[in-house]
């Protein structure tokens, strides 16, 4: 089963992290053209990669939990910056499914992690 308690850390350090991005990027124009959609997307990946790196729960809950925290924390990122008038409405849910994958990438990267500890690499 996936743990709820870490998945709950988990996506409330990712959505602090992309309010951050967000209000950084509603006052300087460069982090929006430069920075936000990549910072974002990373921001979802490592999330979900430091939830499945603690609780190694296996590759298939690993990339769940990801992609539950990755899009989750994207929503309310975007959710803001279009809040902020900075992003389109559009990009929305094209946003939030990009954070998706990102995550569910980042929870099979934080499980190959996790496994390579277990044999004492």
């Amino acid at each position: 089963m996936i743990d709820r308690k870490a998945l709950q850390r988990a996506i409330v350090v990712g959505a602090l992290l992309q309010i951050t991005l967000a209000v950084l990027g509603y006052y300087s124009s460069w982090i929006m053209v430069h920075a936000f959609l990549f910072g974002g997307m990373m921001i979802s990946a490592t999330a979900g990669f430091l939830y499945a790196q603690d609780v190694g729960p296996g590759y298939p809950r690993g990339a769940m939990a990801g992609a539950i925290i990755g899009g989750v924390c994207g929503f309310v990122g975007i959710a803001l910056s279009v809040g902020l008038h900075d992003t389109p409405a559009s990009f929305l849910w094209l946003g939030t499914a990009i954070t998706i994958l990102t995550g569910a990438v980042g929870g099979l990267w934080g499980q190959v992690s996790f496994a390579m500890k277990r044999a004492g690499y």
